[in-house]
């Protein structure tokens, strides 16, 4: 961002001694033209210095927005495929956040959505086009972990704050990023809970584990295996599955076989709906699935009808609030869906979107008619986050994990999610 900055005091400068030049003179007046021409120079310095102190001081300089242009917030996110409902789903709740704001000093937010097909390549060439845009200050994302690790070391670089509401591979914190946060818990922190859960609430003692072979579905599985031996569990079956398939009637007969009380899954909604539609057949009648925060959302529930009775999944939402339910209303008068259909993150999409615009209004200032978001200021005002959001405490710690409230447990009961109870009441 060095660069973009002295490209806007090469512009001012050469601005500056158009203003400054003399009118034609004869060239044989050599010695006037000689003093205007030093007495140009003497003045350039001083008509240099436009740059509010604020900008000059920052280590990434200041994103330069003039009046009529946007205050734009870039996304990473799969707006194509497969997997385009998380990417439309995220995109959709943090455009509705900007949206509802009533913006800073006179300039609106705008959410900037790219396509990432979800894959690293696909990130990387994401953030190399954002960070050309000055008035690209902040990034919602990246939503994959893939994809957002890839994108990390390019908006490091930049000085661009990322916040992302879904990337949930432990390692995104661990690489010593300083722009680097999410509002999602931690693969590990939901493996671990979810293994707890199975073992010492819901008294399994033998489970068996699946996933979708991906980064963050196989993530989650070998936290869950791990923890729930740790714990005096058995795993009696470990399997995984190809996405996009529509059959699983092979891998999920094999764990049939071995006689698990629950089968986990990490993965997401596609795979997990072809799974419960076909749990009878492969001969799993009883035995309870139970999901992951990729696996929770209307479109889940939708797609199995009362195949899916009684699974469990992961959320970030809380247990139903008045917010929550406002939200919700909101989010369906404004899209052709519901929260939560598309994928289990319109809650902290929304509050994605909303943490930003507060960090962004706690350093942006206006100065001679023009915005200026200083971008280390803005990177630490991202990472010293602490409020409150429809996911519950949003509290970033030093490395970048701003999720102050866990995981929230639902099930499946007559056709709708809602809160685990595990008081059998």
């Amino acid at each position: 961002m060095k660069f973009k900055n002295l490209f806007v005091l090469m512009v001012v400068f050469v601005l500056a001694l158009g203003a400054c030049a003399p009118a034609p003179v004869d060239e044989t007046a050599a010695p006037e033209v000689e003093e205007t021409e030093a007495a140009a120079e003497e003045a350039a310095p001083a008509d240099e210095a436009v740059l509010p102190a604020a900008c000059e001081e920052d280590a990434f300089g200041c994103a330069v927005i003039p009046a009529g242009e946007t205050i734009k917030i870039g996304m990473g996110a799969p707006m194509l495929g497969d997997y385009s409902m998380f990417g439309i789903d995220i995109s959709q709740a943090v455009a509705l956040a900007l949206s509802e704001d009533d913006g800073f000093e006179g300039w609106s937010y705008e959410l900037v959505a790219e396509d990432t097909g979800g894959t690293p390549e696909g990130g990387a060439a994401v953030a190399n086009k954002l960070v050309t845009d000055p008035t690209v200050v902040a990034i919602a994302g990246h939503i994959f972990s893939g994809s957002t690790d890839a994108a990390m070391p390019i908006y490091e670089k930049a000085g661009l704050p990322m916040m992302s509401p879904s990337a949930t591979n432990p390692d995104l914190t661990q690489k010593g990023s300083s722009v680097f946060n999410r509002l999602a818990f931690t693969d590990a922190a939901q493996g671990e809970a979810a293994a707890s859960l199975l073992f010492n609430d819901l008294g399994f003692t033998k489970i068996a584990v699946m996933h979708d072979g991906g980064t963050y579905g196989q993530g989650l599985a070998d936290v869950v295996q791990a923890k729930f031996e740790e714990l005096g569990g058995e795993v009696v079956a470990y399997e995984a599955i190809t996405p996009g398939e529509a059959d699983y009637v092979a891998p999920l007969s094999a764990v049939a076989a071995a006689g698990p009380e629950a089968v986990y899954f990490g993965g997401y909604a596609a795979e997990a709906i072809v799974m419960m539609n076909q749990w009878s057949q492969a001969g799993l009648d009883g035995v309870l699935f139970f999901g992951c925060d990729g696996t929770y959302g209307v479109e889940f529930t939708e797609k199995t009808g009362a195949n899916g009775e009684g699974a469990i999944a992961a959320s970030l939402v809380p247990p139903d609030s008045n917010e929550k339910t406002a939200f919700d209303a909101l989010y369906a008068a404004t899209f052709p869906t519901q929260a939560g259909e598309l994928s289990a993150f319109t809650w902290s999409s929304f509050d994605t979107g909303n943490v930003l615009i507060e960090a962004i209004e706690s350093v942006a200032f206006v100065d001679s008619g023009v915005l200026f978001v200083p971008r280390g200021a803005l990177v630490e005002a991202v990472r010293t986050l602490d409020t409150t959001g429809l996911t519950g405490a949003i509290a970033c710690d030093e490395i970048g994990e701003c999720n102050a409230s866990g995981p929230a447990w639902y099930q499946v009961v007559d056709g709708v999610w809602v809160p685990l109870n595990l008081a059998g009441e």
